[in-house]
């Protein structure tokens, strides 16, 4: 039954990017994005990685909507035009040829919550566990992880955060002088 549910929000995650592309009309496209986004944080949740759901639900399907609605509320809507844009088949070729290739390195993917997994039951986590203190000098496992070993990654991800912050932060201050 899990599987069915992952498969059919999976189907409705692919729809909705889909149509969110394809539509013209912007608060349309804003709608199906952020129908992409909270689909997007209920197959996270089901894959059991409640952290990115969260962080999908409240930055995809929240933050991010909040902002195009007021963008859009500011500038002027055409009226008169098509509701769907025309498919470049260009990109799409690309975008399928990628979407294979991704597709066939799943086979030799662990299932998930597999105990035999390599970083479940393998050197890695055995190896944060043992050397995480000794090495880093943090007590708490998971701080030494994100602070030392993945530390380039947790800066990138702080990286956005701040650019996203600084992104709202104009446009607030710009809605106020305006």
């Amino acid at each position: 039954m899990q599987l069915f549910l992952i498969v059919a929000l999976l189907a409705f995650v692919v729809l909705a990017a889909g149509i969110a592309v394809l539509l013209r009309d912007v608060l349309s496209a804003i709608i199906a994005l952020a129908g992409f986004s909270f689909g997007a944080a209920v197959v996270y949740v089901l894959l059991s990685a409640p952290d990115v759901a969260l962080t999908e639900a409240a930055v995809g399907a929240g933050a991010t909507t909040v902002l195009f609605l007021v963008t859009i509320v500011k500038t002027v809507r055409p009226s008169g035009e098509r509701i769907f844009e025309r498919i470049r088949w260009g990109p799409v070729a690309v975008s399928v040829a990628l979407l294979g290739g991704l597709l066939a390195t799943l086979p030799s993917l662990p299932r998930v919550g597999d105990p035999t997994a390599p970083v479940v039951a393998g050197d890695v986590t055995s190896y944060y566990l043992e050397f995480a203190y000794p090495e880093t000098g943090v007590e708490n496992v998971v701080t030494a992880v994100l602070a030392a070993y993945r530390g380039f990654d947790t800066l990138g991800e702080a990286t956005v955060v701040v650019a996203a912050g600084i992104a709202v932060l104009l446009v607030l201050r710009r809605e106020v002088y305006v």
